[in-house]
Parts: C-alpha cells; sequence; structure tokens
C-alpha cells in the first residue's frame, strides 16, 4: 500500500487526467447501459420453466401474468340469461387478439366461470411473454374488451396480479433524482464530519466512481445478460461505498496531519493503514456478491457479476484518485478548518472506556435486543406478495372484489397450467378437479398432439404456504395420466426457484464465509476475530431478515409508511440479494473497527486500550458512515415498487442495526471478554496465509497492562486512551 501511495504521488497528473477520462467516457455510456438491461427471470433446466417454454413455442401464450376480464349483466337479469351475448364478447377478443389464449364459460361450459349471484362471469386470458417492465399485452386487451362489452351493454372489468402491483404506482423517482436525493443526504453528513470544503471530495470521489462503473457495465452488456436492477445499485450502493471508503481515508489522513506529518507523509501513512481496511472490505464486498455465480439463475448471476464491479472500482478509484487530490488540493479545500483530528472523539472514548468496564453487561443486553430482532424470522415466507399488499384501490381492484364477493377466490389470478397428451386430457381434467383446494379444473385448448388443462385453486398460489397444492395437482394427474405431465404456472416457478436458489444457498453462504475468513485472517492476523466477524455477520442479517418479516410481511409499519398493506411473503429473490449486499457491506465496519484495533494494540499491548482507542477513533467514522449508506437506500426505496421498497428498507435498516448494535456495542465488548486471544494467529496458518504469526502475549508487561483499569480522561499515568492511538498510551 505504502509503494503504492508514493507511486500515485510520483504520476498524480496521470493519474487525475485518467479518472478524468474515465468519467467523461461513463457519462457517455450511462444512457446507452439502460437500453442495454435485461428483463431475464429465466431458469434454464428448471420443470415449471421447462414447461412455460412448452407452453409458449406450442400455444404463443405464457403464464408469466393471467389476465382475467370480467364482465357484470345489469341488474335484474343473469350471466345464463346473456349467455350468448356474454360469449360474443370473448369471441371478439379471441377474433381481435389471436395471438391470446381466451378461457371462458363458452368455450369450457363450466358454470363455475360464473360468480354465486350469477351476474358476473369471468375468463383466464394469456398473452405472448411479455418483453419489458410497462405496458404490455394488458394494452392490447383492455380496449377490444371493454368496445366488445359496451356493445352488448356489459359492465366490465380487468384484472391480473401484475396489474394489482402496479397498483396506480407505475411511475417513481428516476435513478438520476433518487442518486440526487442520496448525495443531499450524504453531503449533510460529510459536512458535519469534516465541517469543511474538505466534504465534497468524498462527492467527487463517488461521482467517479458511478460513472466508470457505469462504463464497465456497458462492456459487460456485449459479454453477457445484465438485469435492470443492476443500474439502481451502481447508483445508489456505488454512492454509499465510494464515500464511506473516501471517509476513512480522508479522516485518517487529517488525523496523521494533526500528529505533525508533512502532507505527502500523511497521505502515504493513511494510505498504508485506512487504505489497507478499504482494500480488504471492497474485496469482500465484491466477493460476497461474485459468490452468486454459483446460483444457476441468470438474473441472480448478472446481478452479481454488475454488483461486483461496484466495490472493486470504488475501491480503485480511492487508492489511487484520492491520495492524488489530497496530496495536491487537500490542505487548501480543508477549510474553515473547524474541527481537530489530534484527538479521538471524547464521547466515543468515554462509550468505549464503559463498555470495557461493564463488557459482561453490554454483551448480555446486545444479545437480547438482536434476539428481539431475530426472532420474527422464524415465520419468515418466501414467495411473492399477496394480492392484498399490492393495491387497495383501482380498477384491476374493483374488478378482483367483484369476484371475490362473487365467491370467486383469488387464485384466479395465479391457475396451474398442465400440459398433457390429447389422450389423456379427461383424466388430468378429473384428477385436477378433486384435489382439495382447486375450484375448477377445464380444458384451455389443443395443438400439435399436447392438451393444455387449466386449474384454478381456490387461493393464490405465491409463496412458501400456498403452493402446496401445486404438489397436490401434480402429482394427482401423474398418478393419473400416461406420459409427461408439465406443470407450469405462478406456484411452479415459485417452486422453481426454491430449487434453483435456496437448494444452493447453502453452497453460497460457504464460498462466502470460507474466502471472507481467509481475507479477515490475513488482515487482522488473528483467528478468533475472522471467525467472530462471521458469526456475527450471520447474526446482523438474521435480525434484518426479522425485521422486513416483521415490518413487510407481517404489515407492522408498512401501510403506514409506504401505503403498502402486509405482503404476507418476501419475494423470492430478494433474500440472496439481501444477504450478498449486506453481508459485504457490514464486513466493512468490522474491518474499520478491528484494524484500528489491531493496530493499537500492536503499539500499546493491551486490548482494553485497543477497544478504547479503536472505537474512539472509527465510532463517528462508522456511524457518519452507515448514516450515508442509509440515505442511499432511504432513496431506493422510494422507487416504485413494493420489490424495490423492501430491498432498499432492508439494506437501509440492516446498516443501521449493524453499525450501532453490532460493531458499536456487541463487538468491541466480545473483544475486551476475549482479551489475548482476540490477536492468536498460530504458526503454522500463518505461514500458510503468508502473514507474519501473532502468538498469545505471555510476557508480563502484555498481562498488566491487560488487567490495569482504564483511567478516565486526564488523570495522570493513564491518559485519554481514545486521545490519538499513542498519546498517553506508551
Amino acid at each position: 500500500m505504502e509503494s503504492l501511495a508514493r507511486l500515485v504521488l510520483r504520476h498524480r497528473r496521470w493519474v487525475v487526467f485518467g479518472w478524468l477520462a474515465l468519467m467523461i467516457a461513463g457519462g457517455i455510456a450511462a444512457g446507452p447501459v439502460s437500453d442495454r438491461l435485461t428483463v431475464d427471470f429465466s431458469l434454464p433446466g428448471q420443470p415449471g420453466y421447462e414447461a412455460e417454454q412448452d407452453l409458449i413455442d406450442t400455444f404463443g401464450a405464457s403464464t408469466a401474468d393471467t389476465f382475467v376480464p370480467v364482465l357484470t349483466v345489469p341488474e335484474g337479469s343473469t350471466v345464463a340469461e346473456q349467455e350468448a351475448d356474454v360469449a360474443a364478447v370473448f369471441d371478439a377478443v379471441r377474433t381481435e387478439l389471436p395471438q391470446a389464449r381466451v378461457v371462458d364459460l363458452a368455450s369450457t361450459g363450466d358454470d363455475r366461470f360464473v360468480t354465486d349471484d350469477g351476474r358476473s362471469t369471468f375468463a383466464l386470458v394469456q398473452g405472448p411473454e411479455p418483453t419489458g417492465f410497462g405496458p404490455g399485452f394488458e394494452a392490447q386487451l383492455q380496449p377490444v374488451f371493454e368496445q366488445a362489452a359496451a356493445a352488448a351493454g356489459l359492465d366490465t372489468g380487468l384484472t391480473s396480479y401484475n396489474l394489482l402491483a402496479a397498483g396506480g404506482d407505475t411511475e417513481g423517482p428516476s435513478v438520476l433524482v433518487e442518486t440526487l436525493f442520496g448525495a443531499v443526504g450524504a453531503l449533510a453528513v460529510l459536512v458535519f464530519v469534516f465541517a469543511s470544503f474538505l466534504a465534497l471530495v468524498p462527492l467527487m470521489i463517488a461521482a467517479v466512481s458511478i460513472l466508470t462503473t457505469f462504463l464497465l457495465v456497458l462492456g459487460l452488456t456485449y459479454l453477457t445478460d445484465v438485469s435492470f436492477v443492476v443500474q439502481f445499485l451502481i447508483a445508489l450502493v456505488g454512492l454509499g461505498v465510494a464515500i464511506d471508503y473516501s471517509l476513512l481515508l480522508v479522516s485518517r489522513w487529517r488525523e496523521e496531519r494533526a500528529h505533525g506529518h508533512s502532507n505527502e507523509e500523511a497521505v502515504v501513512i493513511a494510505t498504508r493503514t485506512a487504505g489497507h481496511a478499504v482494500l480488504a472490505s471492497g474485496v469482500t464486498v465484491a466477493i460476497s456478491l461474485l459468490a452468486l455465480i454459483v446460483v444457476p439463475v441468470p438474473f441472480l448471476r448478472s446481478m452479481g457479476l454488475g454488483g461486483m464491479l461496484i466495490p472493486l472500482v470504488s475501491v480503485a478509484v480511492v487508492l489511487t484518485l484520492l491520495p492524488a487530490l489530497l496530496s495536491s488540493i487537500g490542505p487548501r479545500v480543508d477549510w474553515p478548518h473547524v474541527r481537530h483530528d489530534d484527538k479521538a472523539a471524547r464521547g466515543w472514548s468515554a462509550w468505549a472506556r464503559l463498555i470495557v468496564r461493564r463488557r459482561w453487561l453490554a454483551t448480555a443486553v446486545a444479545v437480547v435486543l438482536l434476539a428481539l430482532l431475530v426472532a420474527p424470522v422464524f415465520h419468515l415466507k418466501i414467495g411473492q406478495s399477496n394480492t392484498e399488499s399490492l393495491a387497495s384501490s383501482g380498477p384491476a381492484f374493483d374488478a378482483l372484489q367483484t369476484l371475490e364477493e362473487g365467491g370467486v377466490g383469488n387464485g384466479v389470478l395465479t391457475p396451474i397450467v398442465l400440459l398433457v397428451p390429447d389422450a389423456e386430457a379427461d383424466a388430468a381434467v378429473a384428477a385436477a378437479a378433486d384435489v382439495p383446494g382447486v375450484r375448477t379444473a377445464v380444458v384451455g385448448g389443443s395443438a400439435d398432439g399436447t392438451t393444455v388443462v387449466d386449474v384454478v385453486p381456490d387461493d393464490e398460489t405465491v409463496d412458501s404456504t400456498s403452493i402446496a397444492v401445486v404438489d397436490d395437482v401434480r402429482t394427482a394427474v401423474e398418478d393419473a395420466v400416461d406420459g409427461d405431465v408439465g406443470v407450469t404456472g405462478t406456484g411452479a416457478i415459485v417452486q422453481d426457484y426454491f430449487r434453483a436458489v435456496y437448494d444452493n444457498f447453502p453452497y453460497v453462504l460457504g464460498l462466502i464465509a470460507l474466502i471472507t475468513f481467509v481475507l479477515l485472517v490475513r488482515t487482522f492476523r488473528s483467528l478468533l476475530l475472522p471467525i467472530k466477524a462471521v458469526l456475527l455477520n450471520l447474526v446482523s442479517l438474521a435480525a434484518v431478515f426479522g425485521f422486513i418479516t416483521w415490518f413487510w410481511q407481517d404489515g407492522h409499519g408498512s401501510e403506514a409508511i409506504f401505503g403498502v398493506s402486509a405482503t404476507g411473503a418476501i419475494t423470492f429473490w430478494l433474500p440472496v440479494i439481501i444477504f450478498a449486499f449486506l453481508f459485504g457491506l457490514s464486513m466493512d465496519y468490522e474491518v474499520f473497527i478491528l484494524a484500528r484495533m489491531r493496530e493499537e494494540f500492536d503499539e500499546t499491548g493491551s486490548t482494553s486500550r485497543a477497544v478504547v482507542t479503536g472505537l474512539g477513533r472509527t465510532g463517528r467514522l462508522v456511524t457518519s458512515a452507515a448514516l450515508i449508506l442509509f440515505f442511499s437506500f432511504a432513496a431506493l426505496a422510494s422507487s416504485p415498487g413494493t420489490d424495490i421498497k423492501v430491498l432498499g428498507t432492508a439494506l437501509g435498516v440492516g446498516i443501521l442495526i449493524d453499525a450501532t448494535l453490532v460493531r458499536a456495542l456487541l463487538v468491541p465488548a466480545l473483544v475486551s471478554v476475549l482479551g489475548r486471544w482476540n490477536w492468536w494467529l498460530p504458526a503454522g496458518l500463518a505461514r500458510v496465509l503468508r502473514v507474519a504469526p501473532s502468538p498469545v502475549a505471555t510476557v508480563p508487561e502484555a498481562r498488566a497492562a491487560e488487567e490495569r483499569p482504564l483511567a478516565p480522561a486526564g488523570v495522570t499515568g493513564g491518559g485519554d486512551a481514545g486521545g490519538g492511538g499513542q498519546d498517553g498510551v506508551r
């Protein structure tokens, strides 16, 4: 790191001009990137997905969203009395939209397509596979349907899962607006931390990092598909990560200048110490995201590849451009110099001394609070949001209400679609109709020797508990017919994600934990600290999942804050993304704090003083960094769509939980409890990892340093243990 810093200082102009050129190119690339991002939720090799492809190839229709047009006859009449008019409406849809697959009362003769009061009837309409977001097949279906119904004097309604999910919230702030919102919040925090124009420097670093990442992602799109979600992550996560890393390096630079070092030497020392922590943190975040390539889901793999670039680019910019800027314009922009950095924050030093003195009590308090946060996770349900959380008003909601009031359950929105040989159609219909929880099963069409059977369950099949009926139908039909049976639909696709994602998740977790452990052993030169860091990260993540279960799934606050009622489940891809990002981002704070503690222990030989000085020096930085990321994720939560809101709140709350409850309370308490064993690294393992060993301190001076009570600030002989790392400690 020192060699890198001196190389940058020798060629600072080339470094600045090089990054400036990349930033300009990134600004030009940012527009085309969004046009090249994909909306791909495919699951190659999974049975539900393969059956879906067979349905599309044979019938030209997709179960991605089943539209349910509803017809209501005038009061005083019944559907049976106007059967010809009703049939004519859906025939008009077939004629005008030949690419649609329409299943209705006339085509099936099944009176369970009529509500209990006899006044309303519905159809199942599936169109071609959607190619993106925004208005799709419904834009063609609705005018044809409404015009035909108006000619017959019938009232209409149109609903579907996606129409309910839109819920009138089809627009939201752009990526640029969200980024600016996050930047304003970050600037406020930076002004508080630096109290000078130096607060603008991390924002400059973030701008270079974000635009350069967009440039690299543009290149990545020519090699593989990249998910549309990546653009939000680059802008907002990139903003937070780049500023966090800059904050650490700039703060250490100011500290070293306050200790009397020249400007260039302060840059070198800051890069050698804080820069080393930044490198370790960035690599950890990148690895936690890159591990998503283990999951055989293109959507998640692309997010892993695209997301990996965010911390790597931020690290590269912070370790090269930032030292170049600090060495040239740093002292001039550090004005007015109101806040001084020769001593650690008194408040954080006092807090650290209190934790050291009450280490067991602090540990117990943190464990109890975390346990309360974790508790709801045990009834977490994975799948898709239930319809009640999608919309509480609007035409799609009204159409669904008409059906539910007429005794038709919301399972009509998520039919189970079977593909069977023509000769087995009747047997498949009979077997599926007899399954408990099924409203009806009908033949929905035949082509090329294959019959499609539509099975309408009573209740929607969207999560890990409600999809049981899909298995029951599959088992019943496979037992009743000869030949292959394809099963698709929303419930089957949810099952596919369970198999593809969560069956492979232990491998993802193991890979991330192992690589992170190795990196942290090298960073801390310790065996226990990396183990503790990985375990605490997992506990912190469990607390986050407990929170989103309580807040979103159970609806304790989601409606009051976001106007979204209880989702009933967490969308299947969210837990993996939340885990991948938070595992790495949370580890940032662990590295920042423990790296400084390790440095102070090497200076003093005292764990207690290492805790006080380390937390005194990093506590304000970690809290400020957490607030910056929180503002970024709050901006993300303002995006349209419930899933993105869940992602933003999970990441934001996760960062706050980790930076306060875990890193500011539990971590220092446990380090204090473990004492000299924190710093132990056996010689054999050290040789394998090519770092210096760290034997357990056994000399009398070290033991005395551990056992000596900490004196409060100003007491002769003890000094302020948080005062500058060396002042009063030696």
